[in-house]
């Protein structure tokens, strides 16, 4: 019992850690993958306002209190021992799609809300780290 809990104890960062590098990647692949469309003109949106948003955004996601919000739903997951990968799924898209409106507090002045093609990437960005966490272990909580 002892060893299964200072098991778990170790494993839940390195799963939280790893699920949080897949949820970098993706960002940074679908936003470079929006970005790249824009440039070749497949888009309606203008390069350099969504650029400006993206990067205003995503910002903040290497400071420590955008873990805030992932953090909460993997420590609700493994209080309550949810094993369900709905769960870890749609409160990792909800975690990440919170990082905008969290970047969007610690500016000062009046900005703008970011496009909804942000907040899709965010969110899709969340789904896979949600997933990959569930997968690592969620699904044994």
């Amino acid at each position: 019992m002892i060893l299964r809990t200072l098991g778990r104890m170790i494993w839940v960062p390195l799963a939280l850690l790893i699920a949080a590098t897949c949820s970098v990647a993706m960002l940074l692949w679908l936003g470079s993958e929006r970005v790249t469309h824009a440039m070749h003109g497949r888009t309606g949106f203008d390069l350099l306002d969504f650029v400006q948003s993206f990067i205003g955004a995503a910002a903040p996601v290497l400071a420590a209190a955008t873990l805030i919000p992932a953090v909460l739903v993997v420590i609700i997951g493994e209080v309550v021992r949810i094993r369900s990968a709905l769960y870890y799924v749609i409160g990792g898209g909800a975690a990440m799609a919170a990082i905008p409106l969290i970047a969007r507090l610690g500016a000062a002045g009046q900005q703008p809300m970011p496009p909804a093609v942000v907040w899709q990437i965010f969110a899709t960005a969340g789904f896979l780290g949600g997933l990959v966490y569930w997968a690592l272990a969620g699904r044994r909580s």
